[in-house]
């Protein structure tokens, strides 16, 4: 049996679907969705990283093992977003300065992680949107131990498919399966549209209550009942 499983690369997405979906916050989506949030924890390198939009390309990469992860910045394209589920390790950082440059070079829009990163100011300087679950010194090597690309992978609790569309920013990062993300781009644009209206009443002096109306709910609720006598 072969130790790794390789899938074709998915179809690419629309760039104009990407480019919408980059107006969105993940916590705009966050608001109506209760599914594929990635566990908090995978959290951005950059505390002010900007909405990035890709099509996953899945990668389940062994503990301390190396080798499919330089295969998979290889063919790596423009539009394209890595997520790698470490099969639950920890402590071996699969992604630092080298292959961080490749990943950028080869046109991915970033790279989601279930696990360590080590070089994480190298990372930063590189300009690579990378989320992980944090820095680590203990790095993987090219063992051969095998692995998958382009099958089915779970990523901060969340089901990953390859093509699923994946929007990452400073608040997280949101897996859409690719037949939903056209409509919650949609949707997503706009509620963003609503936000902005809110923001603009609370700034011309608008109590926050009275634009959603929970200010005259509760007074009607906590008007006293009529009581018979």
């Amino acid at each position: 049996m072969s130790r790794y499983r390789i899938d074709p690369m998915p179809a690419p997405a629309d760039p104009a679907l990407l480019s919408a979906l980059e107006r969105i916050e993940t916590a705009t989506l966050g608001h109506v969705r209760l599914t594929g949030m990635m566990d908090r924890r995978v959290r951005s390198l950059d505390p002010a990283q900007s909405a990035r939009a890709g099509v996953a390309v899945t990668l389940a990469l062994p503990a301390m093992c190396s080798t499919l992860m330089h295969h998979a910045v290889s063919i790596l394209r423009p539009g394209d977003m890595l997520v790698v589920d470490r099969l639950g390790d920890d402590r071996f950082a699969c992604l630092g300065s080298a292959v961080a440059r490749a990943a950028r070079l080869a046109g991915a829009v970033g790279v989601v992680i279930d696990g360590p990163v080590t070089d994480a100011a190298d990372i930063l300087t590189e300009g690579l949107p990378v989320w992980s679950r944090g820095p680590s010194s203990l790095t993987t090597r090219r063992l051969e131990l095998g692995g998958t690309l382009n099958r089915p992978v779970s990523c901060g609790g969340v089901p990953v498919l390859a093509g699923d569309i994946v929007l990452g920013d400073a608040s997280g990062v949101v897996v859409l399966p690719a037949e939903e993300a056209e409509a919650e781009a949609a949707a997503g644009l706009a509620r963003e549209g609503r936000v902005a209206r809110t923001m603009d009443r609370l700034a011309a002096g608008e109590r926050l209550g009275d634009i959603t109306g929970v200010n005259a709910r509760i007074a009607a609720l906590s008007e006293p009942e009529d009581i018979e006598k």
